[in-house]
This record gives C-alpha cells, sequence and structure tokens, in this order.
C-alpha cells in the first residue's frame, strides 16, 4: 500500500519541541481551508484542522523556522488515532 498525503496550510500554533530520550518531536496543527458555491449559489466556507507531527532534525529545522501563522507546504503519511 502507498500512504502518502501533502497539505497546504497556515499553522495554527507555534510548535511544540520536545525530546523522547534523543529524538526530536515537534506538535503542531495546520488550517486548511476550502471554499465553495452551494446548489444555490451561496458562497461557502470549510476550514479543517489538522495535527501534525515532526521527527527527528525535521522536528528542530521546523520549529527554528516556522511559527504560528506560517504558510506551509507538508508531504507526509496519514495517521488516523482514535481516542
Amino acid at each position: 500500500m502507498f500512504n502518502k498525503v501533502i497539505l497546504a496550510g497556515n499553522l495554527v500554533r507555534d510548535i511544540e519541541l520536545r525530546y523522547s530520550g534523543q529524538t526530536p518531536i515537534g506538535n503542531t496543527a495546520i488550517a486548511t481551508n476550502r471554499k465553495y458555491k452551494t446548489a444555490t449559489g451561496e458562497q461557502k466556507e470549510e476550514v479543517m484542522f489538522i495535527d501534525i507531527t515532526f521527527w527527528g532534525r525535521t522536528a528542530e529545522i521546523a520549529n527554528q523556522y516556522l511559527q504560528k501563522g506560517s504558510k506551509v507546504l507538508i508531504e507526509g503519511r496519514l495517521v488516523l488515532e482514535s481516542w
């Protein structure tokens, strides 16, 4: 199977960097939106918030250069977590 996703959006909050042993882990979220017209011609906007986790050196670099509101294009794999 092939599991690849590309997301474009804005960071909702600053990256929270922590370490698990020696491995850096960065957590944040992005907001993506979609504009469309309904059948009646009304303009609507749909916003989705997606949690993002960076691992390793990528987490450190993202923490250094990205902040809340930054526009990002992220490529990775999709993981569905149930609570």
